[in-house]
């Protein structure tokens, strides 16, 4: 039988309810399948955790997360620690320690969910995020602080063998969709180095790909895209900022963050790659035993697929569908069921496939 290693960090907020659940049908899927199998650790790795302990991950954190096959990662944020904290010392080590430049987050409308949108039903993308550099890089300072003179800069740093890999990641992708079309997004008419760069080095890469078709849209006009002609997108690539800010867009147009998957990928598999819902920690609703657990599960199924079951993946979200299909919802959606209804109905569909 296969076995694959898991690390779980639930982390802050609503991320500990959602994994649990989340490892619980991952449980049931690999019970009911027979053919794999899952060894779970869990890390504590938190905002309470850094309060305790003065970090988020120990010295030799990443050197144990390396062992594993994948990363089932909740959320990382707390009031009690800034966010530009909390950010940097969790989610972005792991994501920059093991090179997941790769950020893949799918949005369509699952069946029974409204989008706000009238025609949202031609809502079917994957935005493709470069997740390595970029606005995200962490290379700036501040000086003079406290006087009239303080100032501070953030460098967006752009490599030649960054903006490459992503765009041959992306178009690879869009080659293995219906469609085979691929938007690259932009600001080159007013970032004139680094978008501009973008630009050139994805049509050098183009030709590579002349059974994919391509347009350009600029990061503004694209939001106004998304809304009134959503049927004219397929896959979308773009830079750290940009395609995060549209992501979570096109996650409130397919009815909700509650639903939406990440994965950061490591396409050459020299390092576990990490999957996460999309909806953060949500203080607001911590506790109360609300959260919508959809996104996990459709987070769980990429990850799923990556390790190499698209079978159990497939299972797993015609299981989804089937819940939201029978509106199913948490109070996101519209509805007033549980993370724990959510989750035993999407084990029901589970065992009646089984």
């Amino acid at each position: 039988m296969r076995e694959y290693s898991i690390a779980a960090i639930p982390g802050d907020g609503i991320g500990s309810e959602v994994i649990a659940a989340g490892l619980e049908v991952l449980r049931a899927l690999a019970a009911a399948d027979g053919g794999f199998g899952l060894r779970i650790e869990h890390f504590p790795w938190s905002s309470a955790y850094y309060q305790e302990h003065g970090h988020y991950i120990p010295p030799d954190g990443l050197a144990r997360l390396k062992a594993f096959d994948a990363i089932f990662f909740g959320a990382v944020g707390a009031r009690e620690v800034p966010d530009h904290v909390s950010l940097w010392g969790l989610r972005l080590p792991i994501a920059q320690g093991f090179d997941q430049y790769a950020n893949v987050r799918p949005a369509r409308v699952l069946p029974g969910v409204k989008s706000p949108l009238a025609d949202g039903k031609d809502i079917d993308w994957v935005i493709i995020r470069e997740n390595s550099e970029g606005e995200y890089a962490g290379n700036g300072g501040r000086a003079h602080r406290g006087l009239p003179i303080e100032v501070g800069t953030e460098t967006a740093v752009f490599t030649r063998a960054g903006v490459e890999r992503i765009h041959r990641f992306a178009f690879n992708l869009a080659r293995g969709r219906p469609r085979r079309h691929l938007t690259l997004v932009t600001k080159s008419n007013a970032q004139r180095f680094g978008m501009v760069m973008w630009d050139e080095i994805f049509y050098e890469v183009a030709r590579d790909f002349p059974d994919v078709s391509t347009d350009r849209e600029l990061v503004d006009a694209v939001t106004t895209r998304m809304v009134l002609k959503p049927a004219t997108l397929d896959v979308v690539v773009a830079t750290n900022l940009h395609a995060d800010i549209l992501s979570d867009l096109a996650a409130a147009l397919s009815g909700s963050l509650g639903i939406a998957p990440t994965a950061n990928l490591n396409p050459e598999r020299s390092f576990p790659s990490m999957f996460e819902p999309i909806h953060g920690s949500a203080f607001d609703i911590t506790g109360k035993g609300i959260a919508n657990p959809i996104a996990t599960f459709w987070t769980a199924a990429m990850m799923l697929e990556h390790l190499g079951e698209p079978a159990a993946s497939a299972r797993l979200m015609k299981a989804i569908e089937s819940v939201t299909a029978a509106r199913v919802f948490t109070p996101d959606l519209g509805g007033s069921a549980t993370t724990a209804d959510v989750t035993r109905a999407v084990l029901a569909a589970l065992g009646r496939m089984a």
